[in-house]
């Protein structure tokens, strides 16, 4: 298959709201949700999409002329380029019935182990979506991330004994997710964490833990001081609260608060292997992608997740070459154009 066939296979297959455009930038699908759009006026989505189109590279080819190497380390999982599938869920409600949570983490934890990178899996109110996500990873050698939303504390106890049976390299926390409608209300109460609460999260699992929803250098911060082992520099792809900068926008200052402490992650709006070399020139280590992954699975299932993820690596891997860097450690701001 080719990315235009997954791209057509897709449409049609992705329920009412999702259109499996050309360029997943935001405008056709703007506020729906149910459906892949943002909170409130829609802005969100498009203001990450777009922020990273205004950032522009650094061409250098006076340079020696050899293999690029784009591969990366994450707490002692290796794969082939800084790029990994993010947490997606309520698949029926956002893309209709093709697939469910349970179906869809399935095909993803494979697909991704398969194509060289690894995903991270989302939750759910039903249980058997984390059970489903834990198999899926310890079928696959521990080659995912589950990540667990901001239940109330002995929920999320629950859910981390059952992940860590799986053996994931690490876990990861949707802090932000304590915007989503169906954690208000819930009793035991869900949502924000306190800096202890997280602490005694992170201390009772024991592993790598990532905070997904950083959006500011003083939240990195707490989540430093809560012992998190990294961050996701996340908006929550606009879909928690309208008004929210770009992910690009708020990144160099995060990274320049707590690089080298902590690693750091970055999401939203980043479509092309060309984005991931402009995210990692602003700071950051890798790059999650969601809606694009999504996609990839609806249109090829497998073989559409190799494609997505080979098209990425290509195109970093062309981008490395043509701004005379070829490893990551290579990368740094000087390769932003900042005029």
């Amino acid at each position: 298959m080719t990315y235009q066939e997954v791209l057509e296979q897709a449409r049609g297959a992705m329920g009412p709201y999702c259109k499996a455009c050309p360029v997943c930038n935001g405008l056709a699908c703007r506020n729906t949700v149910p459906g892949p759009g943002a909170k409130g006026i829609g802005t969100g989505f498009i203001r990450n999409y777009q922020k990273w189109q205004e950032l522009c590279v650094n061409m250098d080819t006076i340079c020696e002329n050899k293999p690029v190497d784009t591969s990366f380390t994450l707490f002692g999982r290796t794969v082939d380029l800084p790029v990994f599938a993010a947490p997606v869920g309520a698949m029926t409600l956002h893309y209709g019935d093709k697939y469910n949570d349970l179906a869809y983490n399935d095909i993803l934890v494979a697909a991704c182990a398969e194509a060289g990178i690894a995903a991270f899996t989302g939750d759910g109110t039903d249980p058997a979506v984390m059970e489903g996500a834990a198999a899926a990873i310890a079928k696959n050698g521990g080659c995912g991330v589950p990540t667990v939303k901001p239940w109330n504390l002995e929920t999320i106890r629950q859910k981390m004994d059952l992940v860590k049976a799986a053996d994931p390299f690490a876990i990861a926390m949707d802090i932000d997710a304590a915007g989503l409608p169906f954690l208000k209300g819930l009793n035991p109460p869900a949502g924000s964490k306190t800096v202890s609460e997280l602490r005694e999260i992170i201390e009772y699992v024991k592993v790598p833990f990532i905070i997904k929803g950083i959006m500011t250098v003083k939240g990195a911060q707490k989540a430093l001081e809560a012992g998190a082992a990294g961050i996701v520099v996340s908006n929550h792809g606009g879909r928690v609260q309208d008004g929210v900068p770009a992910t690009a926008s708020v990144l160099p200052a995060i990274t320049q608060a707590v690089k080298g402490q902590m690693v750091v992650l970055v999401d939203g709006g980043i479509r092309t292997g060309v984005d991931v070399c402009k995210a990692l020139a602003l700071g950051a280590d890798a790059c999650i992608l969601a809606r694009p992954y999504v996609t990839a699975v609806y249109g090829g299932q497998a073989e559409g997740v190799k494609v997505l993820t080979d098209k990425l690596k290509g195109e970093l891997q062309d981008t490395m070459a043509m701004c005379g860097v070829h490893s990551l450690s290579e990368i740094s701001g000087d390769m932003i154009f900042r005029g």
